[in-house]
């Protein structure tokens, strides 16, 4: 081995050595620094915007009970549990809510979730509508800009006894509307409050 070839050897060696070390000391911060503002703020429950999400199983996280704003029974004992309906700043309705598969076999997400819009995922719940009927008008789902419904995706397979948290985003109805009809096909319509 030449001197050249053995001087880039060390040199390689040293920066690793130098690479781990800083490393190593950026992991051992100081425990008396105060959070900034930012991350004191809590998560936003729902994902905002065009990040549609796949839903994850309950079972960990806050124990808290939910808010509980209407129940509505699907095929299969299949329960849908609404949690919230809240306006945003944004002009727009964001609906939460968890889906149970209270029966004891595996329930496969049925087609009519996703409703018969062109282009929407066969795993979602793009097919929820809101009725304002005092305003007689129908709300759906909204798209981002490449057409994915602005709500859970990923919805394949329920197992029996497994909850799956949802939300889907709507334009939101006036001011003046306090209450509108949720419905997800397969499941009965529920009148829900609006918060916000």
């Amino acid at each position: 081995m030449g001197i050249r070839q053995k001087v880039k050897v060390r040199g390689g060696a040293a920066v690793a050595v130098a690479a781990v070390l800083s490393l190593t000391l950026a992991g051992c911060g100081g425990g008396d620094e105060k959070p900034t503002k930012e991350a004191q703020k809590p998560a936003p429950s729902q994902p905002q915007g065009s990040g549609a999400q796949k839903p994850s199983p309950t079972g960990g996280g806050s124990s808290e009970p939910l808010e509980v704003i209407a129940t509505s029974a699907g095929p299969a004992g299949i329960v849908l549990t609404l949690n919230s309906a809240v306006r945003d700043q944004g002009g727009f309705l964001t609906v939460s809510g968890r889906i149970k598969n209270g029966g004891s076999d595996a329930f496969v997400q049925t087609a009519a979730w996703k409703g018969d819009e062109k282009g929407a995922s066969a795993t979602s719940v793009a097919g929820a509508t809101l009725t304002d009927k005092a305003g007689k008008k129908r709300y759906y789902v909204l798209r981002d800009t490449e057409g994915r419904c602005l709500c859970t995706i990923g919805l394949t397979r329920i197992a029996a006894g497994e909850t799956i948290p949802f939300f889907a985003q709507f334009p939101a109805p006036p001011a003046g509307t306090t209450e509108v009809d949720f419905n997800l096909p397969t499941f009965a319509t529920a009148t829900i409050k609006v918060s916000g």
